[in-house]
């Protein structure tokens, strides 16, 4: 885990902080299907289509209340809850990715694959 002195609330912050490709920045985004919450995970230099799958960003209590995190410092596990989770194959590009760890200030490294045999169950698609 690194703490960075200056927020990584957004991908291109914490790319800058850490010295990497924004794109290996793991954003943990949660979104309504249904009215039902589920987890993104998307590559920091993509933009999640919500149109294609029919989703709506949740609004940042609920955010708060689901997860136990408030946006930008939500890690991509380790919730208050198990929510469904899809991954963006994307970040099958790199070898380490980064994530928030529970901040916008701390984040940590991790291999991709790594990162998604951590969660059961995830979907692993084209989000964008």
């Amino acid at each position: 885990m690194r703490t960075l002195t200056d927020s990584a609330r957004t991908a291109r912050l914490a790319a800058a902080a850490l010295g990497v490709e924004v794109g290996q920045i793991v954003k943990s985004l949660l979104f309504l299907c249904q009215d039902e919450p589920v987890m993104v995970l998307c590559a920091g230099d993509r933009r999640v289509d919500v149109v294609r799958l029919g989703l709506s960003p949740a609004p940042a209590d609920r955010v708060r209340v689901i997860t136990g995190f408030s946006i930008g410092g939500v890690p991509p596990l380790g919730h208050d809850v198990e929510l469904p989770t899809t991954i963006d194959e994307s970040l099958r590009r790199f070898e380490v990715v980064w994530a928030a760890a529970g901040t916008p200030h701390d984040v940590f490294a991790i291999d991709a694959q790594s990162l998604i045999k951590a969660i059961p169950g995830a979907r692993v698609m084209n989000i964008s």
